[in-house]
Order: structure tokens, then sequence, then C-alpha cells
């Protein structure tokens, strides 16, 4: 049997959370950051506290908030749990409460800010995602991580000419080399493997392991190349590989793939970290 908490225990947690500061930078655990977020987030499921895209602000905070416990060390189980606790707190609180009226207003003034943001870095532990909420009226990135394979600069994220109609695709300016007939992401298949593999290089092993295929490939547009890149090629993917990229554990790698004739593979390695917080940011459409 579940057991509400108190009105006074709901109150001293809803004054500690009005006593600390919600954006970024504060000296809160990173936990306890997540957990601050996670409760907010869950009032406004229950009470409808904010507009749209200051939900999807809070939402892509959330989810960074998250990331960065991940990172800091904290396991998954005790952050699912964290956010149990934020989600029965808010169960447990009016939405007409005084001190959550409070919070409503601290909130605005924390994320004000995110909602108006044109260009934002989420930063990983060895790289970051690069995101932008401009329109305009070419295919352009909205999200973007660098990598390489060899000496052949690999960008790979979500492109298109309003940010929240992104979709992913892969741009590859090769050396050296001829065109490759396929290209695939490479990722963890969370059917076979629930939890994240975060021993050796990130990756479990082969039976394992998902890919998920280009559905095609064209000449990339000046505005895709990685820089100082003259040409290159766009390998477009379907949304659900932006999906499953989402789920996984911010620590993960996961691997873009391009495949030869002659049976060879080139492999770009990058990393999870913060994408699907990125995703929530650009969900709030153009500035």
């Amino acid at each position: 049997m579940k057991i509400a908490p108190s009105p006074r225990i709901v109150s001293r947690t809803l004054a500690a959370i009005i006593a600390l500061t919600l954006a970024a930078g504060t000296a809160t655990a990173a936990g306890d950051v997540y957990y601050e977020r996670a409760f907010v987030r869950a009032a406004q499921d229950k009470c409808r506290l904010f507009e749209p895209r200051l939900t999807q602000a809070l939402e892509a905070a959330t989810l960074q908030a998250r990331g960065a416990a991940l990172r800091a060390g904290r396991p998954a189980p005790e952050l699912a749990a964290t956010a149990g606790r934020a989600r029965a707190r808010a169960e447990a609180t009016p939405c007409n409460d005084a001190e959550l009226n409070q919070v409503k207003t601290r909130v605005r003034h924390a994320f004000a800010g995110w909602s108006r943001a044109a260009r934002i870095n989420f930063p990983g532990d060895k790289a970051d995602w690069s995101a932008d909420r401009f329109e305009s009226a070419r295919d352009g990135w909205r999200l973007f991580q660098d990598g390489a394979t060899g000496a052949s600069p690999v960008r790979f994220g979500l492109t298109g000419r309003a940010p929240q109609d992104a979709r992913p695709a892969a741009v590859v300016s090769f050396v050296g080399k001829p065109r490759p007939y396929a290209a695939r992401i490479v990722m963890r298949d969370a059917a076979r493997s629930p939890r994240p593999w975060l021993a050796g290089d990130g990756l479990p092993p082969e039976a394992a392991r998902r890919a998920v295929f280009a559905s095609g490939a064209d000449l990339a547009p000046r505005d895709l190349l990685a820089s100082g890149a003259g040409a290159g090629e766009v390998w477009r993917f379907p949304d659900s590989a932006a999906e499953a990229l989402a789920a996984l554990d911010p620590r993960e790698p996961f691997l873009i793939e391009f495949l030869f004739r002659d049976d060879s593979v080139a492999t770009a390695r990058f990393e999870a970290g913060d994408f699907a917080a990125a995703r929530a940011f650009l969900a709030m459409g153009p500035v």
C-alpha cells in the first residue's frame, strides 16, 4: 500500500526546491538537480503550469539533468527511483498550493532563457551536440555532432529547414576512397540488451547490437558539409533511428558504418550524450 506524503513533508520539499536555483550552474548535486526538474515536470503534467514552449524547455532541461547525473556516477536504477519520488511529491501537492505557485514563478524565470535561445551546445564526456533552432529556406543542420573515419570527416545529426521537422542524416567527405554502397547506424539493441553496456569500448557483443540502414544518399549541399570539406555525400536515415538513439543511455557510443563493394567498412564513432535533451530543445520550434 502506498502512503501519500504528509502536507508538512510536501511543504518542506517545496521550500527546499524554491531555495535552489533551477538553472544549470548551481552547486546542487547532479541527482538533486534531476529531482527538482523531474518534480516540476510531473507537476506540469498534473496541473498544466506552463505554456507548450516552456514545457519543452523544461523537458530538455530534465533530460539534460538526468544525463549529467549518469555521467557523474549516479546509477540508472537510482535515478529511476528519484523520478518516482518526484512524481509522488507532485501527485500529493495540490495544484493551487501557494508554494507550488512560487515554484512556477521560479521556473518561469529560470527557463525563460531556454525558450528564447537559438543555439545551445549540449556537452558530453568526449563530444558535444550542437543544436540550432533557426528556420531557413534551405536544408541545414539543426543538431549535429562531428566525428571522423580515418582522415575523412563525418557529421551526424538532424537536418531540416525547421527545427521541429529535422530528420536524421550523416554527411561524409571521403579522402581517396570510392563511394560506399550503403551506410548504417549501429547501436545497442534494447530488446536484446536492456541495460547499457558500458564496459570495454561501450558497445555490446555483435549479437546484442542493432543496425538502422540509410534509405539513400545524395551529393551533400554545401551548407551540410563539415568545416573545411569541399564535397561529400549525405545519407538519410528513417525517423526510427532518431527515436532509438534518444532512448540510449547518455554514456553510450554508437557507430556510423559505411559499406564498400570490396567488403571493407569505414567506421565513425559518436557519443549518444544529450541527444534526447537536444531533440526536446528543437521541439520548441523556431526562434
